[in-house]
């Protein structure tokens, strides 16, 4: 299938050509007739698979189609990162058809959003805390919408906005189209689409909570204090040209990032303790490729859209295997393939054999000269159920003697 078959807007084919962009990805192709059917639908999929056009060009094809008016799409993120690549996308297909789009996040003055908002636009793209603000200051209103599209759903409620989402449900018409696009469909996602959608058709694409398969996953077994040696060992590989880095804290982040620097490596910190312009500035470095290792919280683990990211690396592993997935879907991003390690101290077993449990196999232990030895619970459990179905068998041969 080509986008020409989906009966989008005709004027967005020479955008989508013009971005190399010729055949919708499942993800697309599965949503965007349902979309253009008027339906509310819950959409989980993997991350990196195109979401964003498969809301963006349908909802837009309405609106070319129905009469103007301010403030007809709403679209909530959970983070200012996601929010502006979102505001990207709907501002360049938009471009085409004459639609504009505001951005609305915190961390940036108040002043040039209000503005934005009072020259008029079609579609609000805004984190909830900064919408609120908006509202309750009378800057914006929502009686014309039409559609209301929440991204990373599952993420938004991970970091405690539905409070703040049902505030901004309540003002707005009931009479509309409601999209929800998700990495992953927990209960909780599941009782929202009851409250805010009215029948709403699902669609699942590929594994949930699986990680894709172009991704290489290792395990590099570490003590804690030797992790900085590792990492450095790593990045001077001549096939590590792009690097993301996780880590559990902002001091923790601030201090790698001012050691791999010191050591030599083009590296630059982001997490939320930094201002939007400095956020900003270490994502557009390391776009264009200033910065070859971005150091970051998990506040850059969704919606953090880099082409090129050749290896991702947990420097500290991560507590659910939800956030294990999304960090390491930074890379192999569009069937591109990448490699995602993840440093696993001997204290650090019950977090790894979560991780492993949930993906059903042991990943990869990699060799190095510092490695220690560490084993899984999962590794653990294997080898007691194993044991467990060796034993009965041995003694019914001994019967049969």
């Amino acid at each position: 299938m080509s986008f020409d078959e989906l009966c989008l807007e005709p004027r967005f084919q020479k955008a989508l050509k013009a971005q190399n962009i010729t055949t919708p990805t499942p993800v697309q192709e599965q949503a965007i007739p349902v979309v253009l059917d008027g339906k509310d639908v819950v959409v989980t999929a993997q991350t990196g698979t195109g979401k964003t056009l498969a809301f963006a060009l349908p909802v837009m094809t309405h609106l070319a189609k129905a009469q103007k008016a301010n403030n007809r799409v709403l679209v909530l993120t959970p983070t200012r990162e996601l929010a502006q690549q979102v505001h990207d996308v709907c501002r360049l297909y938009g471009k085409a058809i004459g639609i504009h789009t505001v951005c609305l996040y915190g961390g940036a003055a108040m002043g040039p959003q209000i503005s934005a908002l009072r020259r008029g636009c079609d579609i609000i793209v805004a984190t909830p805390g900064r919408l609120l603000d908006h509202m309750n200051r009378g800057n914006v209103n929502f009686k014309k919408l039409t559609h209301l599209i929440m991204d990373e759903a599952d993420r938004m409620l991970d970091m405690g906005f539905l409070p703040d989402i049902r505030r901004i449900l309540s003002n707005l018409p009931k009479d509309r189209q409601t999209l929800m696009f998700s990495a992953t469909f927990p209960k909780e996602i599941q009782r929202m689409t009851t409250e805010m959608q009215r029948d709403p058709q699902r669609i699942a694409v590929g594994v949930v909570a699986k990680p894709a398969e172009t991704v290489r996953q290792g395990v590099y077994a570490v003590e804690s204090t030797r992790k900085l040696e590792l990492l450095s060992q790593i990045l001077k590989k001549p096939q590590v040209e792009s690097t993301i880095v996780f880590m559990r804290t902002k001091h923790r982040t601030d201090r790698v990032a001012k050691a791999l620097h010191k050591a030599g490596f083009k590296a630059k910190a982001i997490h939320g303790g930094r201002t939007q312009a400095q956020r900003q500035q270490a994502i557009d470095g390391f776009r264009n490729g200033k910065f070859r290792v971005l150091v970051a919280t998990d506040v850059a683990a969704r919606g953090l859209d880099v082409d090129g990211i050749t290896h991702v690396v947990n420097y500290d592993i991560p507590n659910d295997t939800d956030t294990y997935v999304h960090r390491i879907g930074r890379t192999a991003r569009a069937n591109a393939e990448g490699d995602a390690y993840t440093f696993v101290s001997p204290n650090e077993f019950m977090e790894l054999g979560a991780i492993e449990k949930s993906l059903g196999k042991s990943l990869p232990r990699e060799e190095w000269e510092g490695s220690v030895p560490v084993i899984s619970c999962f590794d653990l459990r294997q080898k007691t159920e194993t044991k467990g179905r060796a034993k009965p068998r041995r003694r019914s041969l001994l019967r049969r003697r």
